[in-house]
C-alpha cells in the first residue's frame, strides 16, 4: 500500500486551469481518469488526511504510486479526453457501465450496392442505419416479416444473393413475394434502393404517409373493381397498423427522445435508457455498474451520457436529452452532445406531463433492473471469494490468487503446434488479455518442451516491460518510453497462480522455466484431466479437491478455457496451411490482385497454363509481376485432386481454386495425401 505523501506533487506544480489528470498503479497502469475544472483544487482533495476520503478514493489514492494531468483550454475539451482516457485505458477505479447483454439493432446496410435489412450487434458500422435496440432478436425478426409485404428488401447473405444470381433463380422470400428478388433483376438497383429508402422511414417514425398511401390505393383497387388486388392492400394496411402496435405511442407530439434515470444504492448503480423516435418507444437498454469511486447521481449521469453518446454522430444523438439529474456544470456536457450530434440538443430534467410520466416509467425499470443485478450477483460473488479461498487454501497461497493465467498446448500429430495463455481476474475471464503462441523452438510432438518454452517466453516478455517501466531504477526515479502511456501491455502483470493443463511433467517444465527467469513468487500447479488432479512442483503427491468443490470448478473453467482457445487457434492454422497457395510466394503480390487473378482465370490450373502476355491482360498485373507468377507457379507442385472419400470421385478445382467442399466431414473430399482429422485427436 502506497502513502500518497510519496507521489505528492510539488506545491505550485499542478496549475489552476481545467485539464484531465490519471493516477498509475506500481506497474505504470492507469487506473483512474478524472476531469476538473481547476486542477489544482481538485487533486489537492485526494492529498488530504486518509481519514477524510470516501472508503473506494482512499483505496484509490492508496493504490497509485503517482499521478499526471494534462491541460485543455476548455472544459469541453475536457470531457472528450476524459471520455477518449477511459475508453483506451479500461481504468480500474471508473464508473464503467456495462451492458447486461449485447443488444440487438434492426440495421439497414445502405453502404451496399443492393441494401440488406438484418439484426446486428456490436459496433456500429458507417453507411448503416440503426434502429433500437430491441430487448430480443425475435422482436426484430417479427417487425421485420411484417414490413416486408410492404417492403419487400433483401434481407439474405452474401453467400446466398450472389447464388441466386449465378443459377437465376430466387430464394423462397422471392417466390412468395417477401423480397423483390434484386438477385435475378426482378427490380433494378435504384427500385431496391428506394424500397430500402422507404423501409429506413417506416421504422424511423413516419408512418401515416405510407399508411394513407395504401388506403388511397386500396380504394381505387376497389372502385376498378381490382377486388384481388385490394385485399392485397387491405393486408398490406393491416400489417403495417399491427407493426406500429407493437411500440405504442407515448408522447403525443412526435418528440425525438432519450430518458434516461438512475437507479443506485451504496455500492451499486442501474442505468435504463428508453429511446423514443416519432413519440415511440424504439428501443430500451441498460447498463449496471460498481460504485468504486464516491459519485453522485449526476455524475453517474455525465458517465452514462459518455458511453453512450462517445462514439455518435448527427441524428444518433437525438434533439432532446431527459435525465433525473443535471451534471456540474452542465453547459459543457450540453455543448459536447452539441458538438456530437451537429445541431442543437436540449439537456434537461422533466417537470410536467407526459415526459415526467414516461421518465418515472424509465426509473421504475431501473430499480428492478438493480434489484434483479443484486439478486443474481449476491450469488455470483459469494462463489467466485469461496472458490478463490479454496484454491488458496489448497494450494498454501499467501493470499486469494486475483489473477490467474491457465497455459495449454495443442496440436494435431505433431503439426501445426501452438499453445494458449487466458486470464481470469476476480475469478472472471479477461478475454481482453488472452494470448496465443506459435511453438517455435523445435519441431515434433513434445508438450513438456513447449510448455517450457512458453512460460519462458511469456515471462521473459513480463521482466523486459518490468525493465522498461523502470520498476528496477535506482531511486525513485522512473524511466519511461514515449511510447508507454498507461495502455494495457501484452505480458506486464503478473499472476498470482499459474496453472497449466497437464500433470506432473508439465507443471516441472513450467516451474523449471520461471526459476530459470528467477521468478520465485509466482505459485505453479497444475490440473491433469484424468482424475482431475492438482498437480504441485514440489509434491510426488497430488492435491486432491472434493468434487464439490467450488474451487475445482474455477480450475476447471479456466482449463477449459484454455483448451477451447489453444484449439481454436490450432484449428485455424492448420486450415489456413491447407488453404495456402503457391500465389502466397509471389512477392509484392496481395490478396486483390490475387482474387482479380483467380476471377479472371478461374482456377490456379488455368493460371498455371496462361502465358506471361495473357496473365499481363489481368488488371494490375505487369510483366514484372507477371513473369514472377509464373516462375511461381512452375517451381511449385501441382496441387493433388481433392477425392471424395465416399465415392472416390475425383472433383474437379471450383472457379476459385479450392475443393468444393472443406476436409475432414464424413463423406466430403479431402485433398490427396492431406492428413484426415478423423483419424487424429487434438492435443
Amino acid at each position: 500500500m502506497a502513502d500518497p505523501s510519496s507521489y505528492r506533487p510539488r506545491p505550485g506544480e499542478i496549475p489552476d486551469s481545467p485539464g484531465v489528470y490519471k493516477f498509475r498503479d506500481e506497474h505504470r497502469r492507469v487506473i483512474y481518469v478524472g476531469k476538473a475544472k481547476s486542477l489544482r483544487q481538485r487533486l489537492a482533495n485526494y492529498f488530504q488526511d486518509l481519514a477524510g476520503l470516501h472508503p473506494r478514493t482512499r483505496t484509490m489514492v492508496t493504490t497509485a504510486a503517482s499521478v499526471e494531468w494534462t491541460v485543455v483550454s476548455t472544459e469541453v475539451e475536457a470531457l472528450q479526453l476524459e471520455y477518449s482516457w477511459i475508453k483506451e485505458y479500461d481504468p480500474r477505479f471508473n464508473v464503467k457501465y456495462r451492458d447486461d447483454k449485447s443488444y440487438p439493432y434492426l440495421a439497414v446496410t445502405m453502404n451496399e450496392e443492393y441494401p440488406r435489412v438484418q439484426v446486428m450487434r456490436g459496433h456500429k458500422k458507417k453507411g448503416v442505419r440503426y434502429f433500437g435496440p430491441y430487448g430480443h432478436a425475435w422482436a426484430i425478426r417479427d417487425t421485420v416479416d411484417l414490413l416486408l409485404r410492404v417492403f419487400p428488401v433483401r434481407t439474405c447473405s452474401a453467400g446466398v444473393f450472389k447464388n441466386a444470381a449465378r443459377t437465376g433463380r430466387p430464394c423462397l422470400l422471392g417466390y412468395i413475394g417477401k423480397c423483390s428478388a434484386p438477385c435475378v433483376g426482378r427490380v433494378s438497383e435504384e427500385e431496391h434502393r428506394e424500397l430500402a429508402e422507404e423501409f429506413s422511414d417506416f421504422m424511423a417514425g413516419r408512418t401515416g404517409t405510407y399508411i394513407r398511401r395504401l388506403e388511397k390505393a386500396m380504394t381505387d383497387a376497389a372502385e376498378e373493381m381490382e377486388y384481388e388486388r385490394a385485399a392485397r392492400l387491405r393486408d398490406d394496411v393491416e400489417a403495417l397498423k399491427k407493426a406500429m402496435e407493437k411500440s405504442a405511442v407515448v408522447l403525443a407530439d412526435a418528440t425525438d427522445a432519450d430518458l434516461i434515470a438512475v437507479a443506485e444504492d451504496e455500492l451499486e448503480a442501474a442505468v435504463q435508457i428508453f429511446h423514443v423516435r416519432g413519440g415511440r418507444v424504439r428501443g430500451q437498454r441498460g447498463w449496471v455498474t460498481d460504485k468504486v469511486e464516491d459519485v453522485t447521481t449526476a455524475a453517474l449521469v455525465e458517465h452514462a451520457l459518455q458511453q453512450l453518446y462517445g462514439e455518435e454522430t448527427g441524428d444518433s444523438v437525438p434533439k432532446e436529452v431527459l435525465v433525473p439529474a443535471l451534471p456540474d456544470p452542465v453547459e459543457p456536457v450540453q455543448q459536447w452532445l452539441t458538438d456530437r450530434r451537429g445541431a442543437n440538443v436540449s439537456l434537461r430534467i422533466p417537470q410536467r406531463g407526459d415526459k415526467k410520466s414516461l421518465m418515472e416509467t424509465v426509473a421504475r425499470n431501473a430499480q428492478q433492473s438493480l434489484i434483479l443485478h443484486k439478486t443474481k450477483r449476491a450469488s455470483d460473488l459469494t462463489t467466485r471469494s469461496r472458490a478463490l479461498e479454496e484454491i488458496s487454501e489448497a494450494l498454501d497461497l499467501d493470499s486469494a490468487p486475483l489473477r490467474i493465467e491457465c497455459y495449454d498446448i495443442s496440436h494435431l500429430q505433431g503439426d501445426d503446434v501452438v499453445a494458449s495463455m487466458v486470464v481470469f481476474e476476480d475469478g472472471l475471464a479477461r478475454k481482453s488479455e488472452y494470448r496465443r503462441f506459435q511453438i517455435k523452438g523445435f519441431e515434433g510432438q513434445d508438450d513438456v518442451r513447449s510448455m517450457h518454452e512458453v512460460i519462458t517466453r511469456r515471462f521473459r516478455r513480463y521482466l523486459a516491460e518490468k525493465e522498461k517501466t523502470g520498476e528496477w531504477a535506482d531511486g525513485d526515479e522512473l524511466r519511461d518510453l514515449k511510447d508507454d502511456e498507461g495502455r494495457p501491455k501484452r505480458f506486464a502483470y503478473p499472476p498470482q497462480l499459474v496453472v497449466v493443463d497437464g500433470g506432473q511433467p508439465q507443471v516441472a517444465a513450467a516451474k523449471r522455466a520461471l526459476d530459470e527467469l528467477g521468478i520465485d513468487d509466482i505459485a505453479v500447479c497444475g490440473l491433469a484431466k484424468r482424475l482431475e488432479e492438482v498437480w504441485l512442483p514440489t509434491e510426488d503427491d497430488p492435491v486432491v479437491l472434493p468434487r464439490t468443490s467450488e474451487g475445482l470448478y474455477l480450475l476447471q473453467r479456466v482449463r477449459d478455457e484454455a483448451h477451447r482457445f489453444a484449439i481454436t487457434y490450432q484449428r485455424a492454422k492448420r486450415a489456413k496451411r491447407f488453404r495456402a497457395s503457391p500465389l502466397d510466394d509471389v512477392p509484392g503480390l496481395g490478396e486483390t490482385r490475387k482474387q482479380a487473378l483467380i476471377k479472371h482465370f478461374g482456377s490456379v490450373k488455368k493460371l498455371r497454363s496462361a502465358t506471361i502476355d495473357q496473365i499481363c491482360e489481368v488488371p494490375g498485373i505487369g510483366r514484372k509481376t507477371a513473369e514472377a507468377i509464373a516462375v511461381a507457379l512452375a517451381q511449385a507442385a501441382p496441387a493433388a485432386p481433392a477425392v471424395n472419400t465416399a465415392t472416390g470421385e475425383i472433383m474437379d478445382d471450383m472457379e476459385d481454386g479450392t475443393p468444393e467442399t472443406t476436409a475432414g466431414a464424413p463423406g466430403e473430399p479431402v485433398p490427396a495425401g492431406a492428413p484426415d482429422e478423423r483419424r487424429g485427436q487434438e492435443t
